[in-house]
């Protein structure tokens, strides 16, 4: 009777491993949903001149991104939660450890891999498009590399893993990655986007600001509707599914599914609502719904929906005025990467700090507190904006940054790409679309 009841137990196991193999390699397939809506949004928004230029980068970065996460980003998650000395446990994320290949004793560490290179090929997406029309092609990619191979991973080793010192110290809350991924992405792209300069005839000589329309507005916006769907596999994979049945959030507080599907879709509407009433622009209506979701993210397995909502409304308005705020300062920012993910990223863990003050974590871990999530927030914006200030500044200064202004005006694809976006369309190509 022990055998068997012995024999019955591992089977359960086993079935439980399988079903949380499963749940990742779903939740990992719909994430790349996430990197086709990119590449549609930031086509659409981009003139006809530089459309294609903008989709190959995104497929590209894609291409890179995932064997240097292979490489060396798994590897940073493991050796720094602490700070910057490196854990024991690091070795075994090494990529010639037993456990980075096929291995029929591990059912973890694969899926777990291939979730988090899509956490980081998103932050490579959110760089992407706020550079469109100047940048050259190697820059990009080097730079999407650096971010989401590398400096993104350490704050999710600061942030995200159970043992980070943001965690352990400041009681830091951010299920679904605001902070981590998003803040991040987002004041990187801030630092990148002041050593880049806007586009061509963007300003006038007298700093007059001027409307650089994209030239397939319908496209960017089912490409925005495509990246909200990769969001559920987003989300969905930043909640832990324990062998057994039972889930909890990366921090190991008791969660289930029921609050994400609350949240996330309150997160969206709030998020329409309030950009459409700030702006009335399809654009940053579609882009709203993706601030009001990262609004909502950092507190996503708490809130009352009804608070989760508000939130977004909030992060909502954010987005826009944002956008218009780096506008007049001369950022150009041509599809509000840095309002919609970085300025609600913070407000995210703001927020958060606001309505989860006091609330516990597990076992001996600080609660979350206002401060504790201010300051996380403050972390995570320097972490992004500092490597992309430094590397992007050093990039300009070798002359390897921004392509020449003759290649600008003449559109990107003559140059980078041997093809022709519309060739039998009445759209015409020329350089001054």
């Amino acid at each position: 009777m022990e055998e068997q009841l012995s024999q019955l137990q591992s089977t359960v196991e086993l079935l439980s491993a399988i079903e949380m193999e499963m749940y990742y390699w779903w939740c990992t397939a719909i994430m790349v949903l996430i990197h086709a809506g990119f590449l549609a949004y930031e086509m659409g928004a981009s003139r006809v001149k530089n459309s294609l230029t903008a989709g190959v980068k995104n497929i590209l970065a894609l291409a890179y991104l995932i064997p240097a996460f292979y490489f060396v980003g798994w590897w940073i998650y493991n050796a720094f939660p602490g700070g910057f000395t490196i854990t024991e446990g690091a070795s075994a994320a090494a990529p010639w450890s037993s456990s980075m290949g096929p291995n029929l004793s591990d059912k973890g560490t694969g899926i777990f891999w291939a979730a988090f290179t899509l956490f980081g090929a998103t932050t490579a997406s959110i760089l992407s498009g706020a550079l469109i029309e100047r940048i050259r092609l190697s820059a990009y990619v080097i730079l999407a590399c650096v971010l989401g191979a590398g400096v993104w991973i350490l704050g999710g080793a600061w942030g995200w893993h159970p043992d980070g010192w943001m965690l352990t110290e400041l009681g830091y809350h951010d299920i679904g990655a605001a902070g981590v991924v998003h803040t991040v992405a987002g004041f990187f792209a801030l630092g990148v986007l002041i050593n880049l300069g806007a586009r061509v005839g963007k300003y006038g000589p007298n700093g007059e600001i001027h409307d650089i329309r994209p030239h397939n507005l319908p496209m960017a916006l089912i490409g925005l509707m495509l990246i909200i769907v990769g969001f559920f596999g987003f989300l969905g994979g930043c909640i832990i599914y324990n062998v057994g049945g039972d889930w909890t959030t990366i921090y190991g507080n008791p969660s289930n599914l029921s609050a994400f599907g609350f949240n996330t879709l309150m997160g969206f509407a709030g998020g329409v609502i309030g950009a459409y009433a700030i702006s009335r622009e399809p654009f940053w209506m579609m882009s709203g719904a993706l601030a009001g979701i990262i609004s909502a993210a950092a507190g996503l397995d708490v809130y009352y929906p009804p608070v989760a909502f508000l939130v977004a409304f909030v992060g909502g308005c954010i987005a826009p005025i944002g956008g218009r705020l780096l506008e007049k300062a001369g950022i150009d920012d041509a599809v509000g990467a840095v309002s919609v993910h970085g300025f609600a990223g913070v407000w995210s863990l703001i927020a958060s700090g606001i309505f989860l003050h006091g609330y516990p974590n597990v076992g001996d871990l600080p609660d979350v507190t206002f401060m504790g999530q201010v300051i996380g927030a403050a972390v995570m914006m320097a972490l992004g904006f500092v490597p992309g200030y430094g590397i992007s500044l050093a990039m300009k200064s070798m002359g390897i940054l921004r392509v020449p202004e003759e290649v600008e005006t003449l559109g990107l694809d003559a140059v980078e790409v041997p093809s022709v976006a519309y060739p039998e369309s009445s759209i015409p190509a020329r350089a001054n679309q």
